[in-house]
């Protein structure tokens, strides 16, 4: 059976490495499952989610001309769970970014909210500026 791009197969979990989980997905070929593929939101360990052993649907990603097979979980997953980048932090900004996801809020209202921040940061930069003489 051939792997076909964008296809969804069920396959079994072979390995578990920091960086993801192989999977095979025929007799003869398996697939790499990157981590930030694993599940949606950030993923810590791969083996709170799966075990070696485990059957695990995947979707197939892509296949290189030297036949690697790149994986997802997340793709395969139905369409209402597919939430994307739900759940992961703000780059590393600590209590500064926009951590508190307001989901019934619009993108116009998240990106007024964005400049007002922005703007803030852009005054007392100016202030300090200011102070020193530049």
């Amino acid at each position: 059976m051939a792997v076909e791009v964008g296809s969804i197969i069920e396959g079994k979990v072979t390995a578990i490495k920091p960086f993801g989980m192989f999977v095979a997905v025929t007799d003869t070929e398996q697939g790499l499952v990157h981590i930030s593929q694993v599940a949606n939101g950030y993923v810590k360990d791969i083996n709170d989610h799966f075990s070696v052993g485990d059957t695990v649907k995947v979707k197939v990603l892509s296949v290189d001309d030297a036949g690697k097979i790149s994986l997802s979980v997340r793709a395969a997953l139905p369409p209402e769970e597919q939430t994307g980048r739900e759940g992961r932090r703000g780059g590393g900004r600590g209590d500064r970014g926009f951590q508190k996801r307001d989901s019934n809020a619009t993108f116009e209202d998240k990106l007024k909210k964005w400049l007002k921040h922005s703007e803030e940061n852009l005054a007392t930069i100016n202030k300090k500026n200011n102070r020193r003489g530049y």
